[in-house]
């Protein structure tokens, strides 16, 4: 016998997790858009985008933690939230001290961030499916910030680059998952009807 509610429970988490993908991946295209437009340009917009960027990680895992069981049923999320905000707090403070400082901070963020992302992906994954995604972004988000920290000491370009370029893929990553959900639906839509 099929669980009706179970089955309406799981079609209404996945079309939250298409709009929270795809709202994700609205944000960081403009965020990446504004800091290659004026953040290379602008120390003053530069910041603002640096300390902006984890506040809202922070919120967006809160509100979907929150649309998915709360933060009790989605531990990952809870504390991925905190760390953002920590992180926004140590951006704001890491400014004051230099780029490198600031690689320095994205680059564990980035770390605890992409390895809070994979857990959350990999507990999705056997309920909602079309997680591969969120799993590989989390395991490279884990990858980048070493990378940002190796490279905090070497001359480079200003970390808004970095970072945008590392928002890019992220933003990537949430758009490949939010159309991989929606084809999934558009399939099963198509197979309930025939």
């Amino acid at each position: 016998m099929i669980d009706h509610r179970a089955e309406s429970g799981l079609a209404g988490q996945e079309r939250w997790l298409k709009q929270y993908y795809f709202m994700r991946a609205a944000f960081s295209i403009v965020w990446v858009a504004l800091a290659f437009a004026i953040g290379r340009q602008s120390v003053a917009i530069a910041a603002f985008l640096l300390v902006v960027y984890p506040a809202w990680d922070a919120l967006a895992n809160y509100i979907d933690a929150s649309r998915s069981g709360g933060m009790v049923a989605n531990r990952t999320q809870a504390i991925n939230a905190a760390i953002s905000v920590l992180t926004t707090l140590a951006a704001i403070v890491a400014l004051r001290m230099g780029m490198g400082s600031v690689l320095v901070v994205f680059g564990a963020w980035a770390i605890l961030s992409g390895l809070l992302q994979l857990g959350t992906a990999v507990r999705r994954w056997k309920d909602l499916g079309a997680q591969w995604a969120m799993i590989l972004s989390g395991a490279q988000s884990a990858l980048a910030g070493a990378f940002f920290i190796v490279q905090a000491q070497a001359p480079m370009p200003p970390a808004i680059v970095k970072i945008a370029g590392y928002a890019s893929v992220g933003a990537l990553y949430f758009l490949v998952s939010a159309v991989w959900l929606t084809v999934a639906q558009m399939r099963r839509k198509t197979v309930q009807v025939s």
